[in-house]
Parts: C-alpha cells; sequence; structure tokens
C-alpha cells in the first residue's frame, strides 16, 4: 500500500516488512574501479562514513572519484527490514534509504571534506525525494560511526543550512544518525559500481549549486 500513496510516508517497526536472517545475495569480492575489497574488516586506520543522497548509482560515483576513499559500496539503511531486496525497499515498506558506504583513509582525505562532497551532491532540503526521484529511500541522511564524525555532521550541516539560506534556499531535512543501531544492508551485486558497469546508466546526482565551507563549523 505504500508504493501508490500520492505523499511517500514512513512505515513504523509493526507495519514494515520483515526480512529475512540471511541475504539473497552474495557481494562482489573488490571494487571494480579501486580495487579494493568491498567488505570488512577493513585496513587498521581507515575509517567508515555512511551517506544517503538520492539513488545511490551516482552517489557512489561522487565518492570513488575522491582522493583518499579506499573503497565504496551500496546498501539499504536506516530501516526495519532485515537484509531487504532492492524490490522491497522501493515498496516503501522497509523503512530504509539508499546508502553509500565510504571506507576512507583519514590521512588521506577528511571527513570534513566527504561531508562537503554529500552537501553540494545532491539538495538536502527536499525530503522524501531528490528530483524526480520520489520515496522515502531518497531521503537525504548521514549515519555516523563515532562522537567526533556525529558532532561534525551536526556541525556541517548547521554551516550548509546557512550558505543555503543565504542563497535562498530552504531548510535542510538530512537526518543525521548514528549508525550503530541502524544496520548497513548491502545492496546487490548489479548495484556496486553501477556506473562503472554502465557508463550511460541513470544518475539522478544533482546538486543546489551552493558551496559546501568547511573547517568552518567549530570556529564559529
Amino acid at each position: 500500500m505504500f508504493t501508490y500513496r500520492r505523499t511517500p510516508e514512513l512505515p513504523t517497526a509493526e507495519q514494515a516488512l520483515k526480512g529475512r536472517p540471511e541475504p539473497l545475495f552474495t557481494l562482489p569480492a573488490r571494487h571494480t574501479v579501486l580495487g579494493n575489497p568491498l567488505s570488512g574488516p577493513y585496513p587498521e586506520g581507515l575509517e567508515v562514513a555512511d551517506f544517503g543522497l538520492g539513488c545511490f548509482w551516482g552517489a557512489e560515483r561522487k565518492f570513488w572519484q575522491t582522493p583518499g576513499v579506499w573503497t565504496t559500496l551500496v546498501g539499504y539503511q536506516g530501516g526495519y527490514t532485515e537484509n531487504p531486496t532492492y524490490e522491497e525497499v522501493c515498496s516503501g515498506r522497509t523503512g530504509h534509504t539508499e546508502v553509500v558506504r565510504v571506507v576512507f583513509d583519514p590521512a588521506e582525505v577528511s571527513y570534513e571534506t566527504l561531508l562537503k562532497v554529500f552537501w553540494e551532491a545532491h539538495d538536502p532540503t527536499q525530503g522524501f525525494r531528490q528530483g524526480n526521484d520520489v520515496g522515502t529511500q531518497y531521503r537525504s541522511a548521514i549515519y555516523t560511526h563515532s562522537d567526533a564524525h556525529q558532532a561534525t555532521a551536526e556541525a556541517s550541516r548547521a554551516s550548509y543550512q546557512r550558505a543555503l539560506t543565504s542563497s535562498g534556499h530552504g531548510q535542510i531535512t538530512t537526518a543525521v544518525l548514528p549508525a550503530a543501531d541502524r544496520p548497513f544492508w548491502n545492496a546487490e551485486e548489479y548495484h556496486q559500481q553501477y556506473l562503472d558497469k554502465n557508463p550511460a546508466g541513470y544518475c539522478g546526482i544533482g546538486g543546489t549549486g551552493v558551496s559546501c565551507p568547511i573547517g568552518l563549523a567549530k570556529a564559529e
């Protein structure tokens, strides 16, 4: 019933599909562009960041093109259904959003820089949509893996809101939440590095044109 609602609405835990204890598919061993493993455990010193910014096909490419990123993979996060399928997520009955997991070397690229890529690659004021893509699975979200990342993401959101407001844009709807209680479920093999495998494939990523300041939020 969620699929046909005119206005997308998140399900409750009771309404959500229950999912399954094991995935219906396996994750490829390595990234088709970067050559590194997709799944962990990752080498010591690397950090993880999870970003939801609309259709994950175009979003993933934004991050694998960023120097200092070790690997990327796409999946589903923020909802209730265990090991969901793409069709289940698109039904609106899992509560998940499409997410890019970014594994990066903080000695080569800062979390603040990744946040700048995130903010500038999409319009974080659109709620349950990105452009023509409508649905709760396209909502903007940041799932953090440490208290430091949580504080930095919240400060970055406030800083970017000021930049958007001064440019005539609306309120940011991006959720910034700890990843600890919001498991990341891998997406199917054909979604991983989709635009590398399909260079002419669909990419719905588009920003506001407003630059995100970095290195200023804490000082303010």
